[in-house]
């Protein structure tokens, strides 16, 4: 029988989010026990039973509709992110369906592999859905990782995980000034990867071992924020060049493996433009200064 615990703890935090007001009923004036909204309100805005309702939010009720769903997540005010979560945790794939899971040495494609190495002086990376690095050209491990072995994608035992180094590693906080909002995103993207992948057993082993070794972690995991983010903006405060705005694209490789390429590019003309050549540089010049710490001389921003 399917496990309904994720949906339950989902639209616990939902209707906890919430008020009687932002769904057009009234408050009350006794006392509230519990934060937010509560079960027969949720039911009632979104024109349910309160038995059925309290059977979903219990994990009990194995058949849900669309249109039931569909009123749920008007009701809960739910981003179109978040309400592709809840149909993946009310519609879980069944077992006979499911792939089987990623082998755990599995490796990037080769013709992967050499194309981001074509990008001499793009940073760029290869990630899996649980954000295990399968492979990074030079510049994208001189970006994100100077601090660790090149080869160390290609050891299964010590392979990066990005995610896991932002909680856990004292050098990756300190490359995000906006380390919180950071943080945020990717429990966030985590949630979600977790919600289309329940079986996933080394999924579950990462969240495990960031909820027991990052208080931080556990506390927004609790909350079950759920965002997908595929392009956007990262600041970082680069060692070597210091302070780098840079733009990321996520491309997904085709296939059934679900790895990404990542890629980083600075605005043209821009000072983190020049910093970017200037770590390239860094680079071709010096290979072992990637790995001392030490700090290159600025560059100027615009």
């Amino acid at each position: 029988m399917p496990d309904f615990s994720e949906l339950s703890d989902f639209l616990r935090s939902r209707r906890a989010a919430l008020t009687p007001e932002e769904i057009g009923l009234p408050r009350l004036a006794e006392r509230r026990r519990v934060p937010g909204l509560r079960r027969e309100e949720v039911a009632l805005a979104a024109g349910l039973s309160v038995t059925h309702y309290t059977r979903l939010e219990q994990g009990r009720a194995q058949q849900v509709s669309d249109s039931v769903l569909d009123a749920i997540a008007r009701t809960l005010r739910l981003t179109p992110d978040e309400y592709g979560h809840l149909m993946d945790l009310a519609r879980p794939e069944p077992a006979a369906s499911r792939r089987p899971p990623a082998p755990r040495a599995a490796r990037a494609d080769e013709g992967v592999r050499l194309l981001i190495d074509s990008f001499t002086d793009t940073p760029a990376l290869v990630l899996d859905r649980r954000n295990d690095v399968l492979a990074w050209n030079a510049m994208g491990r001189l970006l994100l990782a100077s601090h660790l072995d090149p080869d160390a994608p290609d050891h299964p035992a010590r392979r990066p995980n990005l995610t896991r180094m932002l909680f856990l590693d004292d050098r990756t906080r300190a490359l995000y000034p906006r380390w919180q909002e950071e943080a945020q995103l990717a429990v966030a993207s985590l949630r979600l990867v977790a919600g289309r992948h329940p079986q996933d057993k080394r999924l579950a082993e990462l969240v495990g071992e960031l909820t027991v070794g990052s208080e931080e972690f556990a506390r927004r995991w609790a909350k079950h924020p759920v965002r997908t983010c595929v392009a956007g903006t990262k600041e970082l405060d680069h060692p070597l060049v210091g302070f780098l705005e840079l733009s990321f694209q996520s491309l997904l490789v085709p296939g059934p493996s679900d790895q990404r390429v990542i890629a980083y590019t600075a605005r043209v003309g821009s000072g983190s433009e020049a910093g970017l050549r200037l770590l390239a540089a860094t680079l071709l010049t010096d290979p072992r200064s990637c790995s001392t710490g030490e700090r290159s001389p600025r560059v100027p921003q615009r």
